[in-house]
């Protein structure tokens, strides 16, 4: 007599249910397919080229986000189709073009992501053709609401959203969830949705950080003095009104910091890539960087524990420009730590949290 696991006995069970709702349709009503789980991961958003026409396009996209740039039109578009329409796609593909995958043509972003969806698929196939993987870019391509159509094509009547930022923003997790939210009023039969909320104090996210750290210190051929961690920042401002990200990030630092078991001057946490005139959180990492150099300090490395895949910010901002600064200002050493990407330690974060949020449904 053989044994049915429970995996085996959801898929057998999905499969009747699916076949019961075939049977009982009249003959002449139209196909409809149902019964599926759809897992969309979702990341911020990539150029489809480093021209300028591509460019602005994204740009336009992206800085037109009222999540993003919360000044009112009023202030802010003359300014953004005035000048930054026209001046930084240029300055802005050329970076691009320093860290572009030139074999599949097209960002690293981009490779990582699609990696992460192949994979989680893959760590999920044990659950059969219930659950559906796949992902999108919240600006640029594939954009959220042509992925949510092609997982309802494939009968996923029930949606698990991921946007993938271990520390909650307006500006990040927010207009994810905004862009699915409106795609769903579109719908007469909407599928049930559940959204991840962050994981930025995840003892699983936590611990495959500091293994990642482990790592690639373990391969340097000299030891840092210190080390830092960059998140990307958001206006002061924006922190005042009630964002919880400034926190998150905070505690996501001491957590790895206490994980890794060393003292607190060690580890520094620090923001970057800000833009306009607003103040932005602080300490700034390139302004860190260099004063660290000038001080006397002669080895550092850098680690971005809120980007889950390697992309402009962590490959030409930090890897690049801030080693830089490091090097012009006296510095010697300098490392950056790679982002999780689509590493085993990183991958068991996503299938860990996916699983969690999917209970009661598989």
């Amino acid at each position: 007599m053989t044994s049915t696991t429970a995996d085996e006995t959801s898929i057998a069970n999905d499969d009747r249910a699916r076949e019961m709702r075939r049977v009982r349709l009249p003959a002449d009503h139209p196909p409809v397919r149902s019964g599926r789980i759809g897992v969309l991961l979702v990341n911020l958003g990539t150029p489809d080229g480093t021209d300028f026409r591509s460019m602005r396009r994204y740009l336009k996209e992206f800085l037109t986000d009222k999540r993003v740039i919360e000044w009112p039109k009023a202030v802010w578009y003359p300014i953004l189709f005035g000048i930054v329409l026209n001046t930084r796609p240029k300055k802005s593909g050329k970076a691009y073009d320093e860290i572009w995958n030139r074999e599949l043509d097209e960002s690293p972003l981009r490779t990582i992501t699609r990696s992460q969806s192949d994979k989680l698929a893959g760590m999920l196939a044990g659950l059969g053709d219930t659950v559906v993987v796949d992902w999108a870019m919240r600006y640029g391509n594939p954009s959220i609401p042509s992925r949510l159509e092609n997982l309802r094509a494939q009968g996923c009547d029930r949606l698990l959203v991921f946007p993938l930022y271990p520390q909650y923003s307006a500006s990040t997790t927010a207009t994810v969830n905004d862009v699915v939210f409106r795609e769903l009023l579109k719908l007469r039969w909407q599928p049930a949705l559940r959204t991840v909320p962050p994981y930025h104090d995840d003892p699983a996210y936590i611990d495959a950080l500091a293994r990642s750290v482990e790592t690639t210190l373990a391969g340097l051929d000299f030891e840092p003095e210190t080390v830092l961690t960059s998140y990307h920042g958001i206006p002061q401002s924006y922190f005042r009104k009630g964002d919880p990200y400034h926190c998150h990030c905070h505690k996501t630092t001491r957590l790895l910091c206490e994980r890794l078991g060393w003292p607190q001057d060690r580890l520094r946490g620090t923001f970057q890539s800000r833009f306009g005139p607003e103040e932005w959180l602080q300490p700034y990492t390139d302004k860190t960087v260099e004063e660290l150099a000038r001080s006397g300090m002669k080895r550092i490395a850098v680690v971005n524990p809120g980007f889950v895949a390697d992309c402009l910010e962590t490959l030409e901002e930090i890897a690049g420009e801030a080693g830089e600064i490091f090097h012009e200002n006296g510095g010697e050493h300098f490392a950056h730590i790679p982002c999780l990407n689509d590493t085993g330690p990183g991958m068991d974060v996503l299938e860990t949290i996916v699983r969690r949020e999917l209970a009661g449904w598989i």
